[in-house]
């Protein structure tokens, strides 16, 4: 197996965060068929968060672009689609540890994800 770069949404208690557009830490793993290592932290201003690149939908690329594969607890149709055309998977999962995610991604059973919360990821607009 190729190595994989995959992005995991984090709340400070070190699980993973319910949603994927209002993240504001992402821990980067470099993994392959020995386990997964984390290689950096991405920390992202309200206004470098996932659901305000998907709103302003301007064009610019998003530091998650730069993943494979992006792990969150829910997602919006919209977000998800968006990164896809720049070839980055984002997944749902019900798992809470970021390298158990990570593990079943790889083993291709990763537990399905929550529904996507639309009042959470409106806020007042959309």
């Amino acid at each position: 197996m190729a190595q994989k770069i995959i992005a995991v949404a984090m709340n400070q208690d070190g699980t993973i965060a319910a949603h994927a557009g209002r993240a504001a830490t992402w821990q980067v793993y470099a993994a392959d068929e020995f386990g997964a290592e984390l290689a950096w932290t991405l920390d992202l201003t309200e206004f470098g968060g996932l659901h305000e690149w998907h709103v302003r939908g301007d064009g610019n690329r998003h530091p998650l672009h730069y993943v494979d594969a992006a792990i969150a607890a829910s997602a919006g149709d919209g977000v998800i689609r968006r990164l896809a055309e720049r070839n980055t998977e984002l997944v749902t999962t019900s798992e809470t540890s970021p390298q158990q995610a990570i593990a079943a991604y790889l083993a291709g059973k990763l537990a399905v994800g929550l529904p996507h919360d639309d009042q959470q990821c409106l806020k007042g607009h959309h």
